[in-house]
């Protein structure tokens, strides 16, 4: 069979310069069990042993090197469309220092006019950080890592936070004149019920955020499919941590988590929510602009241990290791360098491959004409005979998407199209 073709992106066919940056800022003050990403918790975040400063340091130092390297490449750049700062907890960042990095990305990237800024934030009253200054900085979109908003469930996972707290961080950030708001939910919890999973969402929904991030929780092993190491994005699983997974995977169950996206969806399609991607839904015009820059397989840099960039060739990142990274940007003697990590080419099958899994994940879906014709049209005859697509028409031009089935079942179509 040929390779599958997919409708052309802007990342097509030569290197392009970003659309998006994200910033990783990789502390929290404390670690959850569940979660895989960089984070450096405890006293690496707090006390006078803290890395914090050194980090924002060497973060501020790689912008300034990844800048160099655009400039040599493209020359002339277009600004930003969008700006993200994950983590970690990158609200636990000092007013000061904040500045001190949009500064920079404004000097050597820049920003385009209305540019999406997003700040994740903990809604604990001291993890959220200075709203009010982060807003002035520019910021004006707020993530909250929320994930439930039921008091047991919070304890089950680790969280140090309680649902007044994540009710409290939304009125602050809307104080603060921050315009748009996002919070992020899980759901297939240990011994979480479909009733259980209900109250959270409308709980959720009682605080009129303006777009809504509903997540399985998932619990992988980065050890075991060689993330970590050297040059790994990862760090190593601890023996602690690895115990509580094993423990909560007993507690999931596959029909359950379906019958709770079933609900999330109808839920909010009554309330007037759009379910603009399989885990996403948004108020009109709150879509995260930045997240599609991913999903529209659009360029992006990315700086911080850990974090990916692609300039729609080469998928690039950077080691999870601080000590490493901090070496490398903030010798002791010497220039600074760029931080250890890794990258690998796409091969034209991949990249084909990932846009249309990647557009069939958005409620746009493809394009008819292309489901038809190319390399894929026996995967989508295949899914539509299983019902996971369906056929609508999206001002004028037919096109495919997946059905409530084909959400579900995802997985299934997204193999054969690789």
């Amino acid at each position: 069979m040929s390779p599958v073709t997919a409708p052309s992106s802007p990342a097509e066919g030569a290197a392009l310069p970003p659309a998006g940056l994200y910033v990783h800022l990789p502390f929290c003050v404390a670690r959850c069990p569940y979660c895989d990403f960089t984070v450096y918790a405890g006293t690496f975040a707090r006390g006078p042993k803290a890395r914090t400063e050194r980090l924002y340091e060497a973060v501020n130092r790689e912008l300034e090197l990844r800048a160099d390297a655009l400039d040599e490449r493209f020359g002339r750049r277009p600004p930003l469309r969008s700006l993200y700062f994950g983590g970690g907890t990158p609200s636990l960042v000092s007013a000061e220092w904040f500045e001190r990095l949009m500064t920079t990305v404004r000097r050597r990237f820049g920003l385009e006019p209305g540019a999406e800024v997003t700040l994740e934030a903990n809604p604990g009253s001291d993890e959220r950080g200075d709203l009010s200054s982060f807003a002035a900085a520019g910021v004006n979109r707020v993530s909250f890592g929320a994930q439930s908003l039921t008091a047991a469930e919070l304890r089950r996972l680790g969280r140090r936070h309680s649902p007044a707290d994540v009710a409290a961080a939304v009125a602050e950030a809307r104080a603060a004149g921050v315009a748009s708001i996002n919070v992020d939910l899980l759901y297939d919890l240990p011994e979480q019920t479909v009733t259980g999973w209900e109250d959270t969402l409308r709980a959720a929904l009682a605080l009129r955020p303006d777009h809504l991030s509903l997540y399985a929780l998932t619990l992988d092993d980065p050890d075991a499919e060689g993330l970590t190491g050297e040059a790994g994005d990862h760090l190593p699983t601890t023996p602690g941590v690895r115990r509580w997974r094993e423990a909560a995977r007993l507690g999931q169950d596959d029909d359950r988590a379906a019958d709770q996206y079933r609900l999330a969806t109808e839920l909010l399609a009554a309330d007037g929510w759009r379910g603009y991607e399989i885990s996403n839904w948004a108020q009109p015009g709150h879509e995260s602009r930045h997240n599609l820059t991913y999903w529209e397989r659009r360029p992006y840099e990315a700086v911080g241990p850990g974090a990916h960039a692609f300039d729609g060739r080469i998928r690039r990142w950077n080691a999870a290791d601080l000590a490493r990274y901090i070496d490398a940007l903030l010798p002791v003697e010497g220039r600074a360098a760029l931080p250890p990590g890794g990258s690998e080419a796409i091969s034209v099958a991949t990249a084909a491959a990932e846009r249309a899994i990647l557009a069939l994940r958005l409620d746009r879906g493809v394009g008819a004409v292309w489901a038809a014709e190319s390399a894929a049209s026996e995967a989508f005859i295949w899914a539509r005979q299983a019902g996971l697509v369906e056929d609508f028409d999206l001002e004028g031009e037919a096109r495919v998407r997946l059905t409530l089935r084909g959400r579900l079942l995802s997985n299934e179509l997204f193999q054969r199209l690789l």
